[in-house]
């Protein structure tokens, strides 16, 4: 096997993997610092972080996220992850090696279930995709106000790649991505009252700001901390180059008057 046909695809690999508190891949922060591969399947990848005291439990995530990422690619046979300059690099790069997970990894330090903490996350992120979308949505459609926004279902909304990423939000979240679904609802997929929906968008806003507004900080942080991180971070348009879905054109659908029933997943 070629050195170089397994670097390509543990890159992609890690494209996939985002961190979980700022909701953008590690490729993209400029998170990955090097990948390494030999012609017979040993795959060491180095990640680093803006700073050396990043919380552990998120640099864990990350961490952990990758390399079951990377585990999975049919061309690896060894996998070790590596994270650099963190005050508990060697706890955490030591409980990855022995696929400890977290509790193992942290023994009595780790005070919170990991996937509680995964889920708020997604939560956050979710509510920052409905934000994106229906804003989107109110720019394209300026005759629509926010009290409107009660009874927008997925298929109301244009095939974007905003659209398709609010989906798979919906989808890590177990929530229905049925085209009846409403749009705007709380994490448990149920609509909010009508009355509520300028208030709940408002919200969502700010979730929205803050997580792009600590991913922006990030990032600067990363470039201060490692000048040479510059040429490894994309420009953030979010989830622009996401694969369009099998038959779907990019253009606006009409609005449709009625609203669908969302039952809870």
């Amino acid at each position: 096997m070629c050195a170089g046909t397994l670097d390509r695809a543990a890159r992609a690999a890690l494209d996939g993997v985002f961190d979980p508190e700022l909701d953008q891949p590690i490729t993209d922060l400029g998170f990955v610092r090097s990948v390494e591969t030999t012609a017979d399947g040993a795959l060491t990848v180095r990640l680093r972080l803006p700073t050396s005291f990043c919380s552990p439990n998120f640099a864990y995530l990350m961490a952990s996220d990758a390399k079951d990422a990377l585990t999975a690619l049919p061309q690896a046979r060894e996998v070790v992850v590596l994270l650099d300059d963190h005050h508990d690099s060697e706890l955490i790069n030591r409980g990855l090696a022995a696929d400890a997970g977290y509790r193992g990894t942290f023994g009595d330090e780790a005070d919170e279930d990991l996937e509680a903490l995964r889920r708020t996350f997604r939560r956050k992120a979710h509510a920052a995709a409905m934000e994106r979308a229906l804003t989107a949505l109110l720019r394209e459609n300026p005759e629509l106000s926010e009290d409107e926004l009660h009874g927008i279902t997925l298929a109301d909304l244009p095939e974007t790649p905003t659209t398709w990423a609010l989906r798979r939000r919906r989808e890590t979240l177990g929530l229905s991505v049925a085209p009846a679904a409403e749009v705007l609802v709380d994490d448990d997929g149920l609509p909010y009252p009508s009355q509520e929906i300028p208030v709940r968008l408002r919200f969502a806003r700010s979730v929205r700001l803050s997580i792009e507004g600590n991913a922006h900080f990030c990032r600067g942080l990363l470039r201060t901390r490692y000048p040479e991180s510059a040429a490894d971070q994309s420009p953030r348009v979010h989830d622009a180059g996401a694969a369009s879905p099998a038959g779907s054109t990019g253009s606006s659908v009409k609005l449709r008057t009625t609203a669908g029933e969302v039952k809870p997943v």
